[in-house]
């Protein structure tokens, strides 16, 4: 039986190669986010935002919530896979990164199936939940702040719908998961929400060692 590979930087280039389907929209905004060295590594990987999108599609999801925009590069994925009438509700509390997200969207024509909300994404999260109730999304990606994984989380799963779907980024956080030395808080909160989601029965759950870890929550019935 084969044994997990190392996707080392030719075997990326060579999955990249046979599966990503790229544009020059996505292809120009991951290059002007990656000239910002210091934030380069917030961007969702191309591989991981086509497989949003992919969930999007096979999910039949119209109402998709996103918490953590960036520069809105899976915003943009996501929505682009949304039908008719399909909607996209993304938080975020720059103002700077979603300008640059704003531009792209209106290149790729989908700023109108995007509602940015700019603000403390836990309150924004709290008011979608008082405006729309509960079970109104039928699909969540969260990308945010480590600290407050714990809470997005159940704000995300109240909001998604029975026999929804989430997605939580980072959550082999660059490796450190593992590392008994790591005791950042980011790490600790990484690790705290890892173990929620393992012994939580009102899911079912699978987490893929791709990008910086992704764990897909499939909401029970």
């Amino acid at each position: 039986m084969a044994g997990q590979l190392t996707a080392d930087e030719r075997l990326l280039d060579y999955v990249r190669a046979m599966s990503l389907r790229d544009d020059d929209v996505l292809s120009e905004l991951r290059a002007e986010t990656a000239g910002m060295p210091m934030l380069r590594a917030m961007l969702v990987l191309p591989e991981e935002a086509q497989l949003l999108a992919l969930l999007v599609r096979v999910t039949g999801a119209s109402n998709v919530l996103e918490v953590g925009t960036f520069t809105g590069y899976s915003s943009l994925t996501m929505a682009r896979a949304l039908p008719p009438g399909g909607q996209v509700v993304t938080c975020d509390i720059s103002e700077r990164w979603t300008g640059i997200a704003r531009r792209y969207w209106e290149r790729a024509g989908v700023a109108d199936r995007i509602d940015l909300r700019l603000g403390d994404a836990a309150k924004t999260l709290d008011e979608l939940l008082e405006q729309r109730g509960p079970g109104s999304f039928d699909l969540a990606f969260v990308d945010a702040d480590k600290a407050n994984y714990h809470r997005y989380y159940e704000q995300s799963l109240a909001l998604v719908r029975p026999g929804g779907l989430l997605a939580l980024d980072n959550t082999l956080f660059f490796g450190k998961v593992v590392d008994p030395a790591a005791q950042d808080p980011d790490t600790l909160a990484i690790r705290e929400l890892n173990t929620l989601l393992r012994d939580d029965d009102r899911v079912d759950i699978s987490m893929l060692a791709v990008a910086d870890g992704l764990t897909l929550v499939h909401k029970k019935p």
